[in-house]
């Protein structure tokens, strides 16, 4: 469903550009084709996954210490969590930068705890369960997304060249394709 809905909105972008003759300017394209793979994805991952759900969890902490360091379930339930929403930091913190030109943390963090509280709300009203270990661990991810724009983009300033700047994006933007897709297959693995 990823592929096709992939070469459906490409089709269509490439044709919008040509058709009203913009230039264009390949990390951009491929950031934006990498947000919404990312944000499809996200969503098919969190509503769809059908694991043993538990009841719900309102009492910070208390599922995620319940769980062996060295156990699957905590990769999945933990480590999974922060990982999850780790690019979703990077890509909001990426869309107010480039139209703000800055961004402080808190923005970020508060559409990622947004986010995650509207999901773990309508898990708990599609027969899973709201668990609020989850938003604390989405909100991490979050953050650290965030940390990791904020140091990339300070790399990115030395760098005067500006077709060579483009073409650094464009090849971390591919990384990230790549790592974005990985994610997802390993987390769909441990799901």
């Amino acid at each position: 469903m990823v592929f096709l809905f992939t070469i459906v909105i490409s089709i269509i972008r490439i044709t919008s550009l040509i058709y009203a003759k913009e230039k264009i300017i390949i990390y951009k394209e491929l950031k934006t084709l990498v947000a919404i793979i990312y944000i499809f994805s996200l969503f098919y991952l969190v509503t769809t996954t059908d694991f043993e759900s538990y009841s719900n969890n309102f009492i910070p902490f208390k599922e995620m210490t319940r769980y062996h360091l060295s156990s699957k379930l905590f990769f999945r339930n933990v480590i999974g969590n922060i990982i999850i929403f780790m690019p979703f930091g990077y890509l909001v913190t990426d869309m107010i930068m480039e139209k703000a030109h800055k961004c402080h943390f808190l923005i970020p963090t508060t559409i990622t705890f947004i986010t995650s509280l509207i999901i773990e709300i309508i898990q708990m009203n599609i027969g899973r369960s709201f668990d609020i270990d989850d938003i604390i661990l989405n909100f991490v991810g979050g953050l650290l997304g965030y940390l990791i724009f904020v140091t990339i983009h300070a790399i990115f300033k030395h760098i005067k060249n500006e077709n060579k700047l483009n073409l650094i994006k464009a090849i971390l933007i591919c990384g990230l394709i790549f790592i974005v897709i990985l994610l997802f297959y390993v987390i769909g693995v441990y799901y």
